[in-house]
Parts: C-alpha cells; sequence; structure tokens
C-alpha cells in the first residue's frame, strides 16, 4: 500500500526484478511489454525475430553473446577473438524493419544521453537545447574479429541498463563520429536502455 501510494516499485519486488529507475505505474507497463516479447519468442522459438528491444532482456549481455556465439558457428571462428559490432541503421523505429538481419541481429530501445543521432548524415552530434535523450534508430548489432575490426571515425560509446550507469554497463557500441571521439567522452555521452520513459 505505501509503494502504491509513493509510486515506487516495492524492494520485495526489486530484489527479483532488472535494474530500473522507473515509477511503479511505469514499471507496470515495462513488465506487461516485456512480458509480449517473451511471449512472442515462445509462440515461434525457431523463428528468428525481425527486431528485438534488448531493453526488454533481464540480461541483455548474454544476448549479444549469443549473437557472437551464432556467428562464430556459421563462419567456423574462434569466440574469444570476435568482438561486437554496432552499425546505426536508417531505420527510425522497430515497425519499419521489414525481415531479420541477414548478418547478426535488429536492436531497439537504445537512448542517446549527453548528445543525439544526426539521421541525415548518421553520425553523433551535439545535443539540441532542451533534449535529455535523444531516441536511437534500429541498430544492426552482429560479430566480427578485432584484429580486423576497423575503429576509424568511431566512437566506442558505453552502453548501460539505467541512467544509474556504474554496475549497469553492457557493452561498448560503435558510433560514428565526425568530431574526435575525446569530445564525446568528455561530454560524457552514452547509450541508456532504460530511461524511465
Amino acid at each position: 500500500m505505501n509503494s502504491m501510494f509513493l509510486d515506487r516499485v516495492p524492494p520485495s519486488w526489486e530484489q527479483l526484478a532488472w535494474p530500473s529507475g522507473r515509477p511503479l505505474a511505469s514499471w507496470l507497463i515495462d513488465v506487461t511489454a516485456r512480458c509480449t516479447q517473451l511471449g512472442a519468442w515462445c509462440d515461434a522459438p525457431a523463428q528468428v525475430p525481425r527486431v528485438t528491444w534488448l531493453s526488454g532482456m533481464r540480461n541483455p549481455t548474454s544476448f549479444l553473446t549469443a549473437i557472437k556465439q551464432v556467428i562464430a558457428q556459421k563462419e567456423k571462428r574462434e569466440l574469444d577473438k570476435l568482438i561486437v559490432m554496432t552499425e546505426v541503421t536508417a531505420m527510425e523505429s522497430a515497425e519499419k524493419v521489414g525481415t531479420a538481419a541477414p548478418r547478426g541481429a535488429y536492436l531497439y530501445g537504445f537512448f542517446l544521453d549527453g548528445a543525439r543521432w544526426d539521421l541525415e548524415e548518421s553520425v553523433t552530434a551535439t545535443s539540441r537545447p532542451k533534449e535529455m535523450f535523444c531516441p536511437m534508430p534500429v541498430v544492426n548489432c552482429a560479430a566480427l574479429p578485432a584484429a580486423e575490426a576497423d575503429m576509424t571515425g568511431l566512437f566506442l560509446c558505453p552502453c548501460y541498463k539505467t541512467m544509474f550507469r556504474g554496475p549497469t554497463w553492457v557493452f561498448d557500441a560503435q558510433l560514428k563520429t565526425k568530431d574526435p571521439p575525446a569530445k564525446w567522452i568528455l561530454a560524457g555521452v552514452a547509450l541508456i536502455l532504460d530511461v524511465g520513459e
């Protein structure tokens, strides 16, 4: 009753749940969306999803590892020598994804904090005034041998589960930039999976 009055997730639920900074009402909507995604997977376990809501996973790092494992098996590569490479697509929302990614997986649910994504030039850009977060377009995540990865013109952007950052780190995404990566590092730019909206 106190949790409902304060619009906070009860502590006993928080212990069993994923990291989240959402109030109770928004958290319950999030739970429903997560169950819907899992239900769709259970209904068709052999079917590769067109696009995956990475924010809706309790352990998104394990999904990214699974992407590496699938590619390692298909291409007969060593798993420990692969890294996750990200490519931001031109598809602004999950509804615009027609088919599954030819290599890797299409993911959505990312928000850019401290900068914005310029859709016209497909690069990281300075935030607009009064814009806290910038929703990212669909991202294609695939695995590539670390030795073959070209990091020229890329900013290694840390991705976190929540705004709390620190212990909620998931992985480092590669975002295109025209500016030196140091600019975005000093600005504290990061991808956030759950901004509590």
